[in-house]
């Protein structure tokens, strides 16, 4: 069964997390994490003029978008053909389709705003400002500044409302189908603002950009779409150095990576609509290369390095910009061969199976140089004398997919107009996350542009601090550590990549597509005011007492959360009765400042103890989820707040959790040596999950994930068919730790009786279908 605590065989209808599940989506779009890996794209930046024609636009257009299974089939049919003739097969050649909406384009198409405000150290609230309001936080100032940008600038009129990409393996069928797309939006009245062209460079600089260097050597791996290395786990199979990320980073509605370091404070969970399952954040950046500059700045730091005697003076200015980028101009890594390129050597071009553990000062690869930058991988340290941190899920939650192209022509100091100085050229950047603020931010902001990253450095007047990004970062000090241990020298730098364009946009899933060509978006969470009840509270010494149970039973009325209390009789009708009726939260001290209850955890080892028991109190206040301790005592039902609000991320267990729903006791495992046992269930982004955790019986309490998260779909029999249960209830005088205890679980209007068994197994059943919930007179009566 899929409820057993330790990892089983599952059945083939239930897909684990390291399934590729995910090649064969019909609802994500393909370029996220198939990618369409096109030698030709072209990004048109669309303005909507009337929501009704945009919609009719859109309904016509959903058809046309690439899924992710169309373009992983494709992606693998053209890599095999490539492997079997030894180069790319003619004859077969695809054009996709992607579109993202940015936040008005969202609200263009729905006639209102998609959802309240958020603040702006959210992921909504970046996504609704954009970057242009956040432009000096991204470091896009003097020449970067958004007046001076072809896209996406602080103008109305130039507002970007959706972004289409198409990619073509073929320069004719790329050229009919941007026209047919142009006219389509003409028809509709669609302005397009903006057409960037993008191409792969040729010949020798086939995967390179503009600057010389090999790009997109460093993508992560994804779980459930890139196969696991059998010899090394949590690694992609055949691209060694390649670490597989949860999905749940890069798409919405699911799990993210899991950090449990000891005194390491993750990024919050992030909580999305439920019509952002399965879509992406799209970040979009026309970077603007001025490449002779940067090729001549790094001549002058060069003769800076000579004169202090900190390099050889044979050392060449192609051996300094290596050490800007973290590799040679083929991507042979730094690392691994720092005297001189291998350019023939086509598995040193794609390592990224990088260690820096052993060059925490970057004296081989500096610490400034753009590939430690963008990702420390093993060679991050807090200070200099600290040790450093394993590649673990700390960078795992900072990874981002990227997808972008170069364009314009590649520079050529030998003529006028096309390839010379004045030619516009540079990157498109296109990445995808989950987290705006959290993934792609933190890392232009906290890595990239800061001068003190790696941290803590410099001396009190900041000098010796690591610098910016020497290839793409703001103007800046960089400091070069030497090898020989002598004075680090400085070297100034200045920006020659400047961005000339962006914009923060949304790619949906097809389903949420279809609804927004119907003016809609999918609710984000179903509504039930009045709903018949919330959660329960046994009460503690008066359980199973004269032939009956009594509890506390938190329901929500209209919007406000009351209480009640309720009793529930032994035997084989359970009658259950109404003890005590509606009051308010207010009545509790403990709860002093609680609207909404979301579930009691009693402590395992400190029930009924001393008089009193004490209980975690899972909380929501304005969307967030907390929790505090509170204690009932014995006789008088006296409640105390024994320890005041704190966030989610105390608890190791909980890491990317949202919403804790409701918690089931493992039945054999409370207490089992020393240690109690749960099956924990919680909502992210609309949709429940469940993972098992424990608690130690100990003052610290200290709790540990055991199983990381699955679906609730994925509980085979006693959830079947339900899609978001409320809670669940232990039937009083049918729990018995090693046979079979019975519970009553409560989804909607609705509630059925299941039974789990005490064993290694866990097997569940329905024992009872479903039934209204009004047959429970003490949950529906108003007396």
């Amino acid at each position: 069964m899929t409820t057993d605590v330790q990892p089983t065989p599952q059945q083939p209808t239930a897909r684990q997390p390291t399934d590729l599940f995910l090649r064969e989506s019909e609802e994500i779009q393909g370029d996220i994490l198939a990618g369409f890996k096109k030698d030709q794209m072209v990004l048109l930046f669309l303005r909507f003029e009337d929501g009704t024609q945009a919609r009719t636009w859109l309904r016509r257009l959903t058809p046309r978008i690439a899924t992710t299974r169309q373009v992983a089939a494709f992606n693998k049919a053209y890599s095999e053909a490539r492997k079997q003739s030894g180069g790319d097969p003619q004859g077969l050649k695809a054009t996709w389709l992607n579109v993202s909406f940015s936040y008005q384009g969202l609200a263009a198409l729905t006639g209102k705003d998609p959802y309240p405000d958020q603040p702006a150290n959210t992921t909504l609230g970046a996504f609704k400002q954009g970057p242009a309001v956040r432009h000096e936080l991204l470091g896009d100032i003097g020449d970067s500044n958004p007046d001076k940008w072809y896209f996406g600038n602080h103008t109305e009129r130039q507002a970007v409302h959706a972004v289409l990409t198409i990619a073509s393996d073929s320069v004719a069928e790329l050229a009919s189908a941007v026209a047919e797309q142009r006219e389509s939006a003409s028809e509709f009245r669609i302005t397009v603002l903006f057409q960037q062209d993008c191409a792969t460079l040729k010949g020798s600089r086939r995967g390179k950009e503009h600057f010389g260097f090999k790009d997109g050597v460093s993508e992560p791996g994804v779980h459930g779409f890139d196969e696991e290395d059998p010899k090394r786990a949590g690694w992609v199979k055949d691209h060694p150095g390649t670490r597989l990320i949860k999905f749940g980073e890069f798409i919405a509605g699911y799990p993210d990576q899991q950090v449990t370091r000891a005194g390491f404070t993750p990024p919050g969970p992030i909580v999305l609509p439920a019509w952002a399952t399965n879509g992406s954040f799209q970040v979009v950046r026309r970077l603007g290369q001025d490449v002779p500059g940067w090729w001549a700045q790094v001549g002058a730091q060069l003769q800076v390095l000579k004169k202090a005697k900190a390099v050889d003076e044979n050392t060449t200015v192609e051996w300094l910009a290596s050490r800007m980028v973290g590799r040679w101009r083929s991507g042979t890594p730094v690392a691994k061969c720092p005297e001189a390129d291998r350019p023939f050597n086509t598995v040193a071009a794609n390592d990224n199976d990088i260690s820096f553990r052993d060059d925490p000062d970057g004296t081989l690869t500096p610490l400034f140089s753009h590939l430690r930058k963008t990702n420390p991988r093993d060679g991050l340290r807090e200070s200099r004398t600290a040790e450093p941190f394993d590649e673990d899920p700390i960078m795992d939650r900072r990874r981002i997919i990227r997808r972008g192209s170069p364009y314009g022509h590649p520079f050529d100091p030998t003529v006028e107009g096309p390839g010379g100085a004045d030619e516009k050229r540079g990157l498109l950047f296109v990445s995808y996350q989950v987290d705006l603020i959290s993934q792609f931010e933190f890392i232009q902001q906290s890595w990239i542009d800061a001068p003190d990253f790696p941290p803590n450095r410099g001396d009190a007047n900041g000098n010796g601090r690591t610098g910016p990004d020497g290839m793409v970062g703001l103007d800046g000090t960089l400091t070069w550590e030497r090898a020989d241990g002598k004075e680090p020298v400085p070297l100034g730098f200045h920006r020659f990549v400047q961005t000339e364009g962006s914009v923060y946009a949304f790619v949906p899933s097809l389903s949420t597509l279809r609804s927004l060509s119907e003016g809609k978006l999918p609710d984000t969470e179903r509504v039930e005011p009045g709903r018949p009840v919330d959660t329960f509270l046994p009460i503690p010494d008066l359980q199973r007492r004269n032939g009956k149970s009594l509890y506390y039973a938190f329901r929500t009325l209209g919007a406000a959360q009351q209480y009640r209390i309720i009793s529930i009789a032994d035997g084989s009708r359970h009658a259950d009765a109404l003890e005590k009726p509606d009051q308010p939260l207010s009545a509790w001290k403990s709860l002093n400042g609680v609207t909404n209850i979301d579930l009691f955890l009693p402590y395992p080892d400190m029930q009924r103890k001393d008089g009193k028991s004490w209980f975690w109190v899972f909380h929501s206040v304005n969307g967030q989820q907390q929790y505090r301790v509170v204690s009932l005592a014995e006789g008088n039902q006296a409640d105390v707040m024994e320890r005041g609000d704190g966030p989610l991320t105390r608890w190791q267990s909980l890491n990317g959790v949202a919403k804790l729903d409701f918690v089931i006791p493992v039945p054999d495992r409370n207490p089992l040596n020393g240690q109690s046992w749960y099956w924990v269930f919680h909502t992210l982004n609309g949709e429940q999950f469940f993972r098992v955790i424990t608690i130690d019986h100990s003052t610290r309490h200290t709790d540990v994930l055991q199983r990381e998260d699955r679906r609730i779909s994925q509980w085979q029999e006693a959830f079947k068919n339900i899609d978001r249960v409320t809670t669940v209830l232990p039937v009083p005088d049918e729990q018995q730790p090693t046979g079979l205890s019975s519970y009553w679980v409560f989804h909607h209007d609705q509630f059925r009786t299941i039974s789990i068994m005490g064993d290694d197994r866990h097997e569940d059943r329905v024992v009872v279908e479903d039934q209204p919930v009004t047959n429970w007179k003490s949950l529906t009566q108003s007396r």
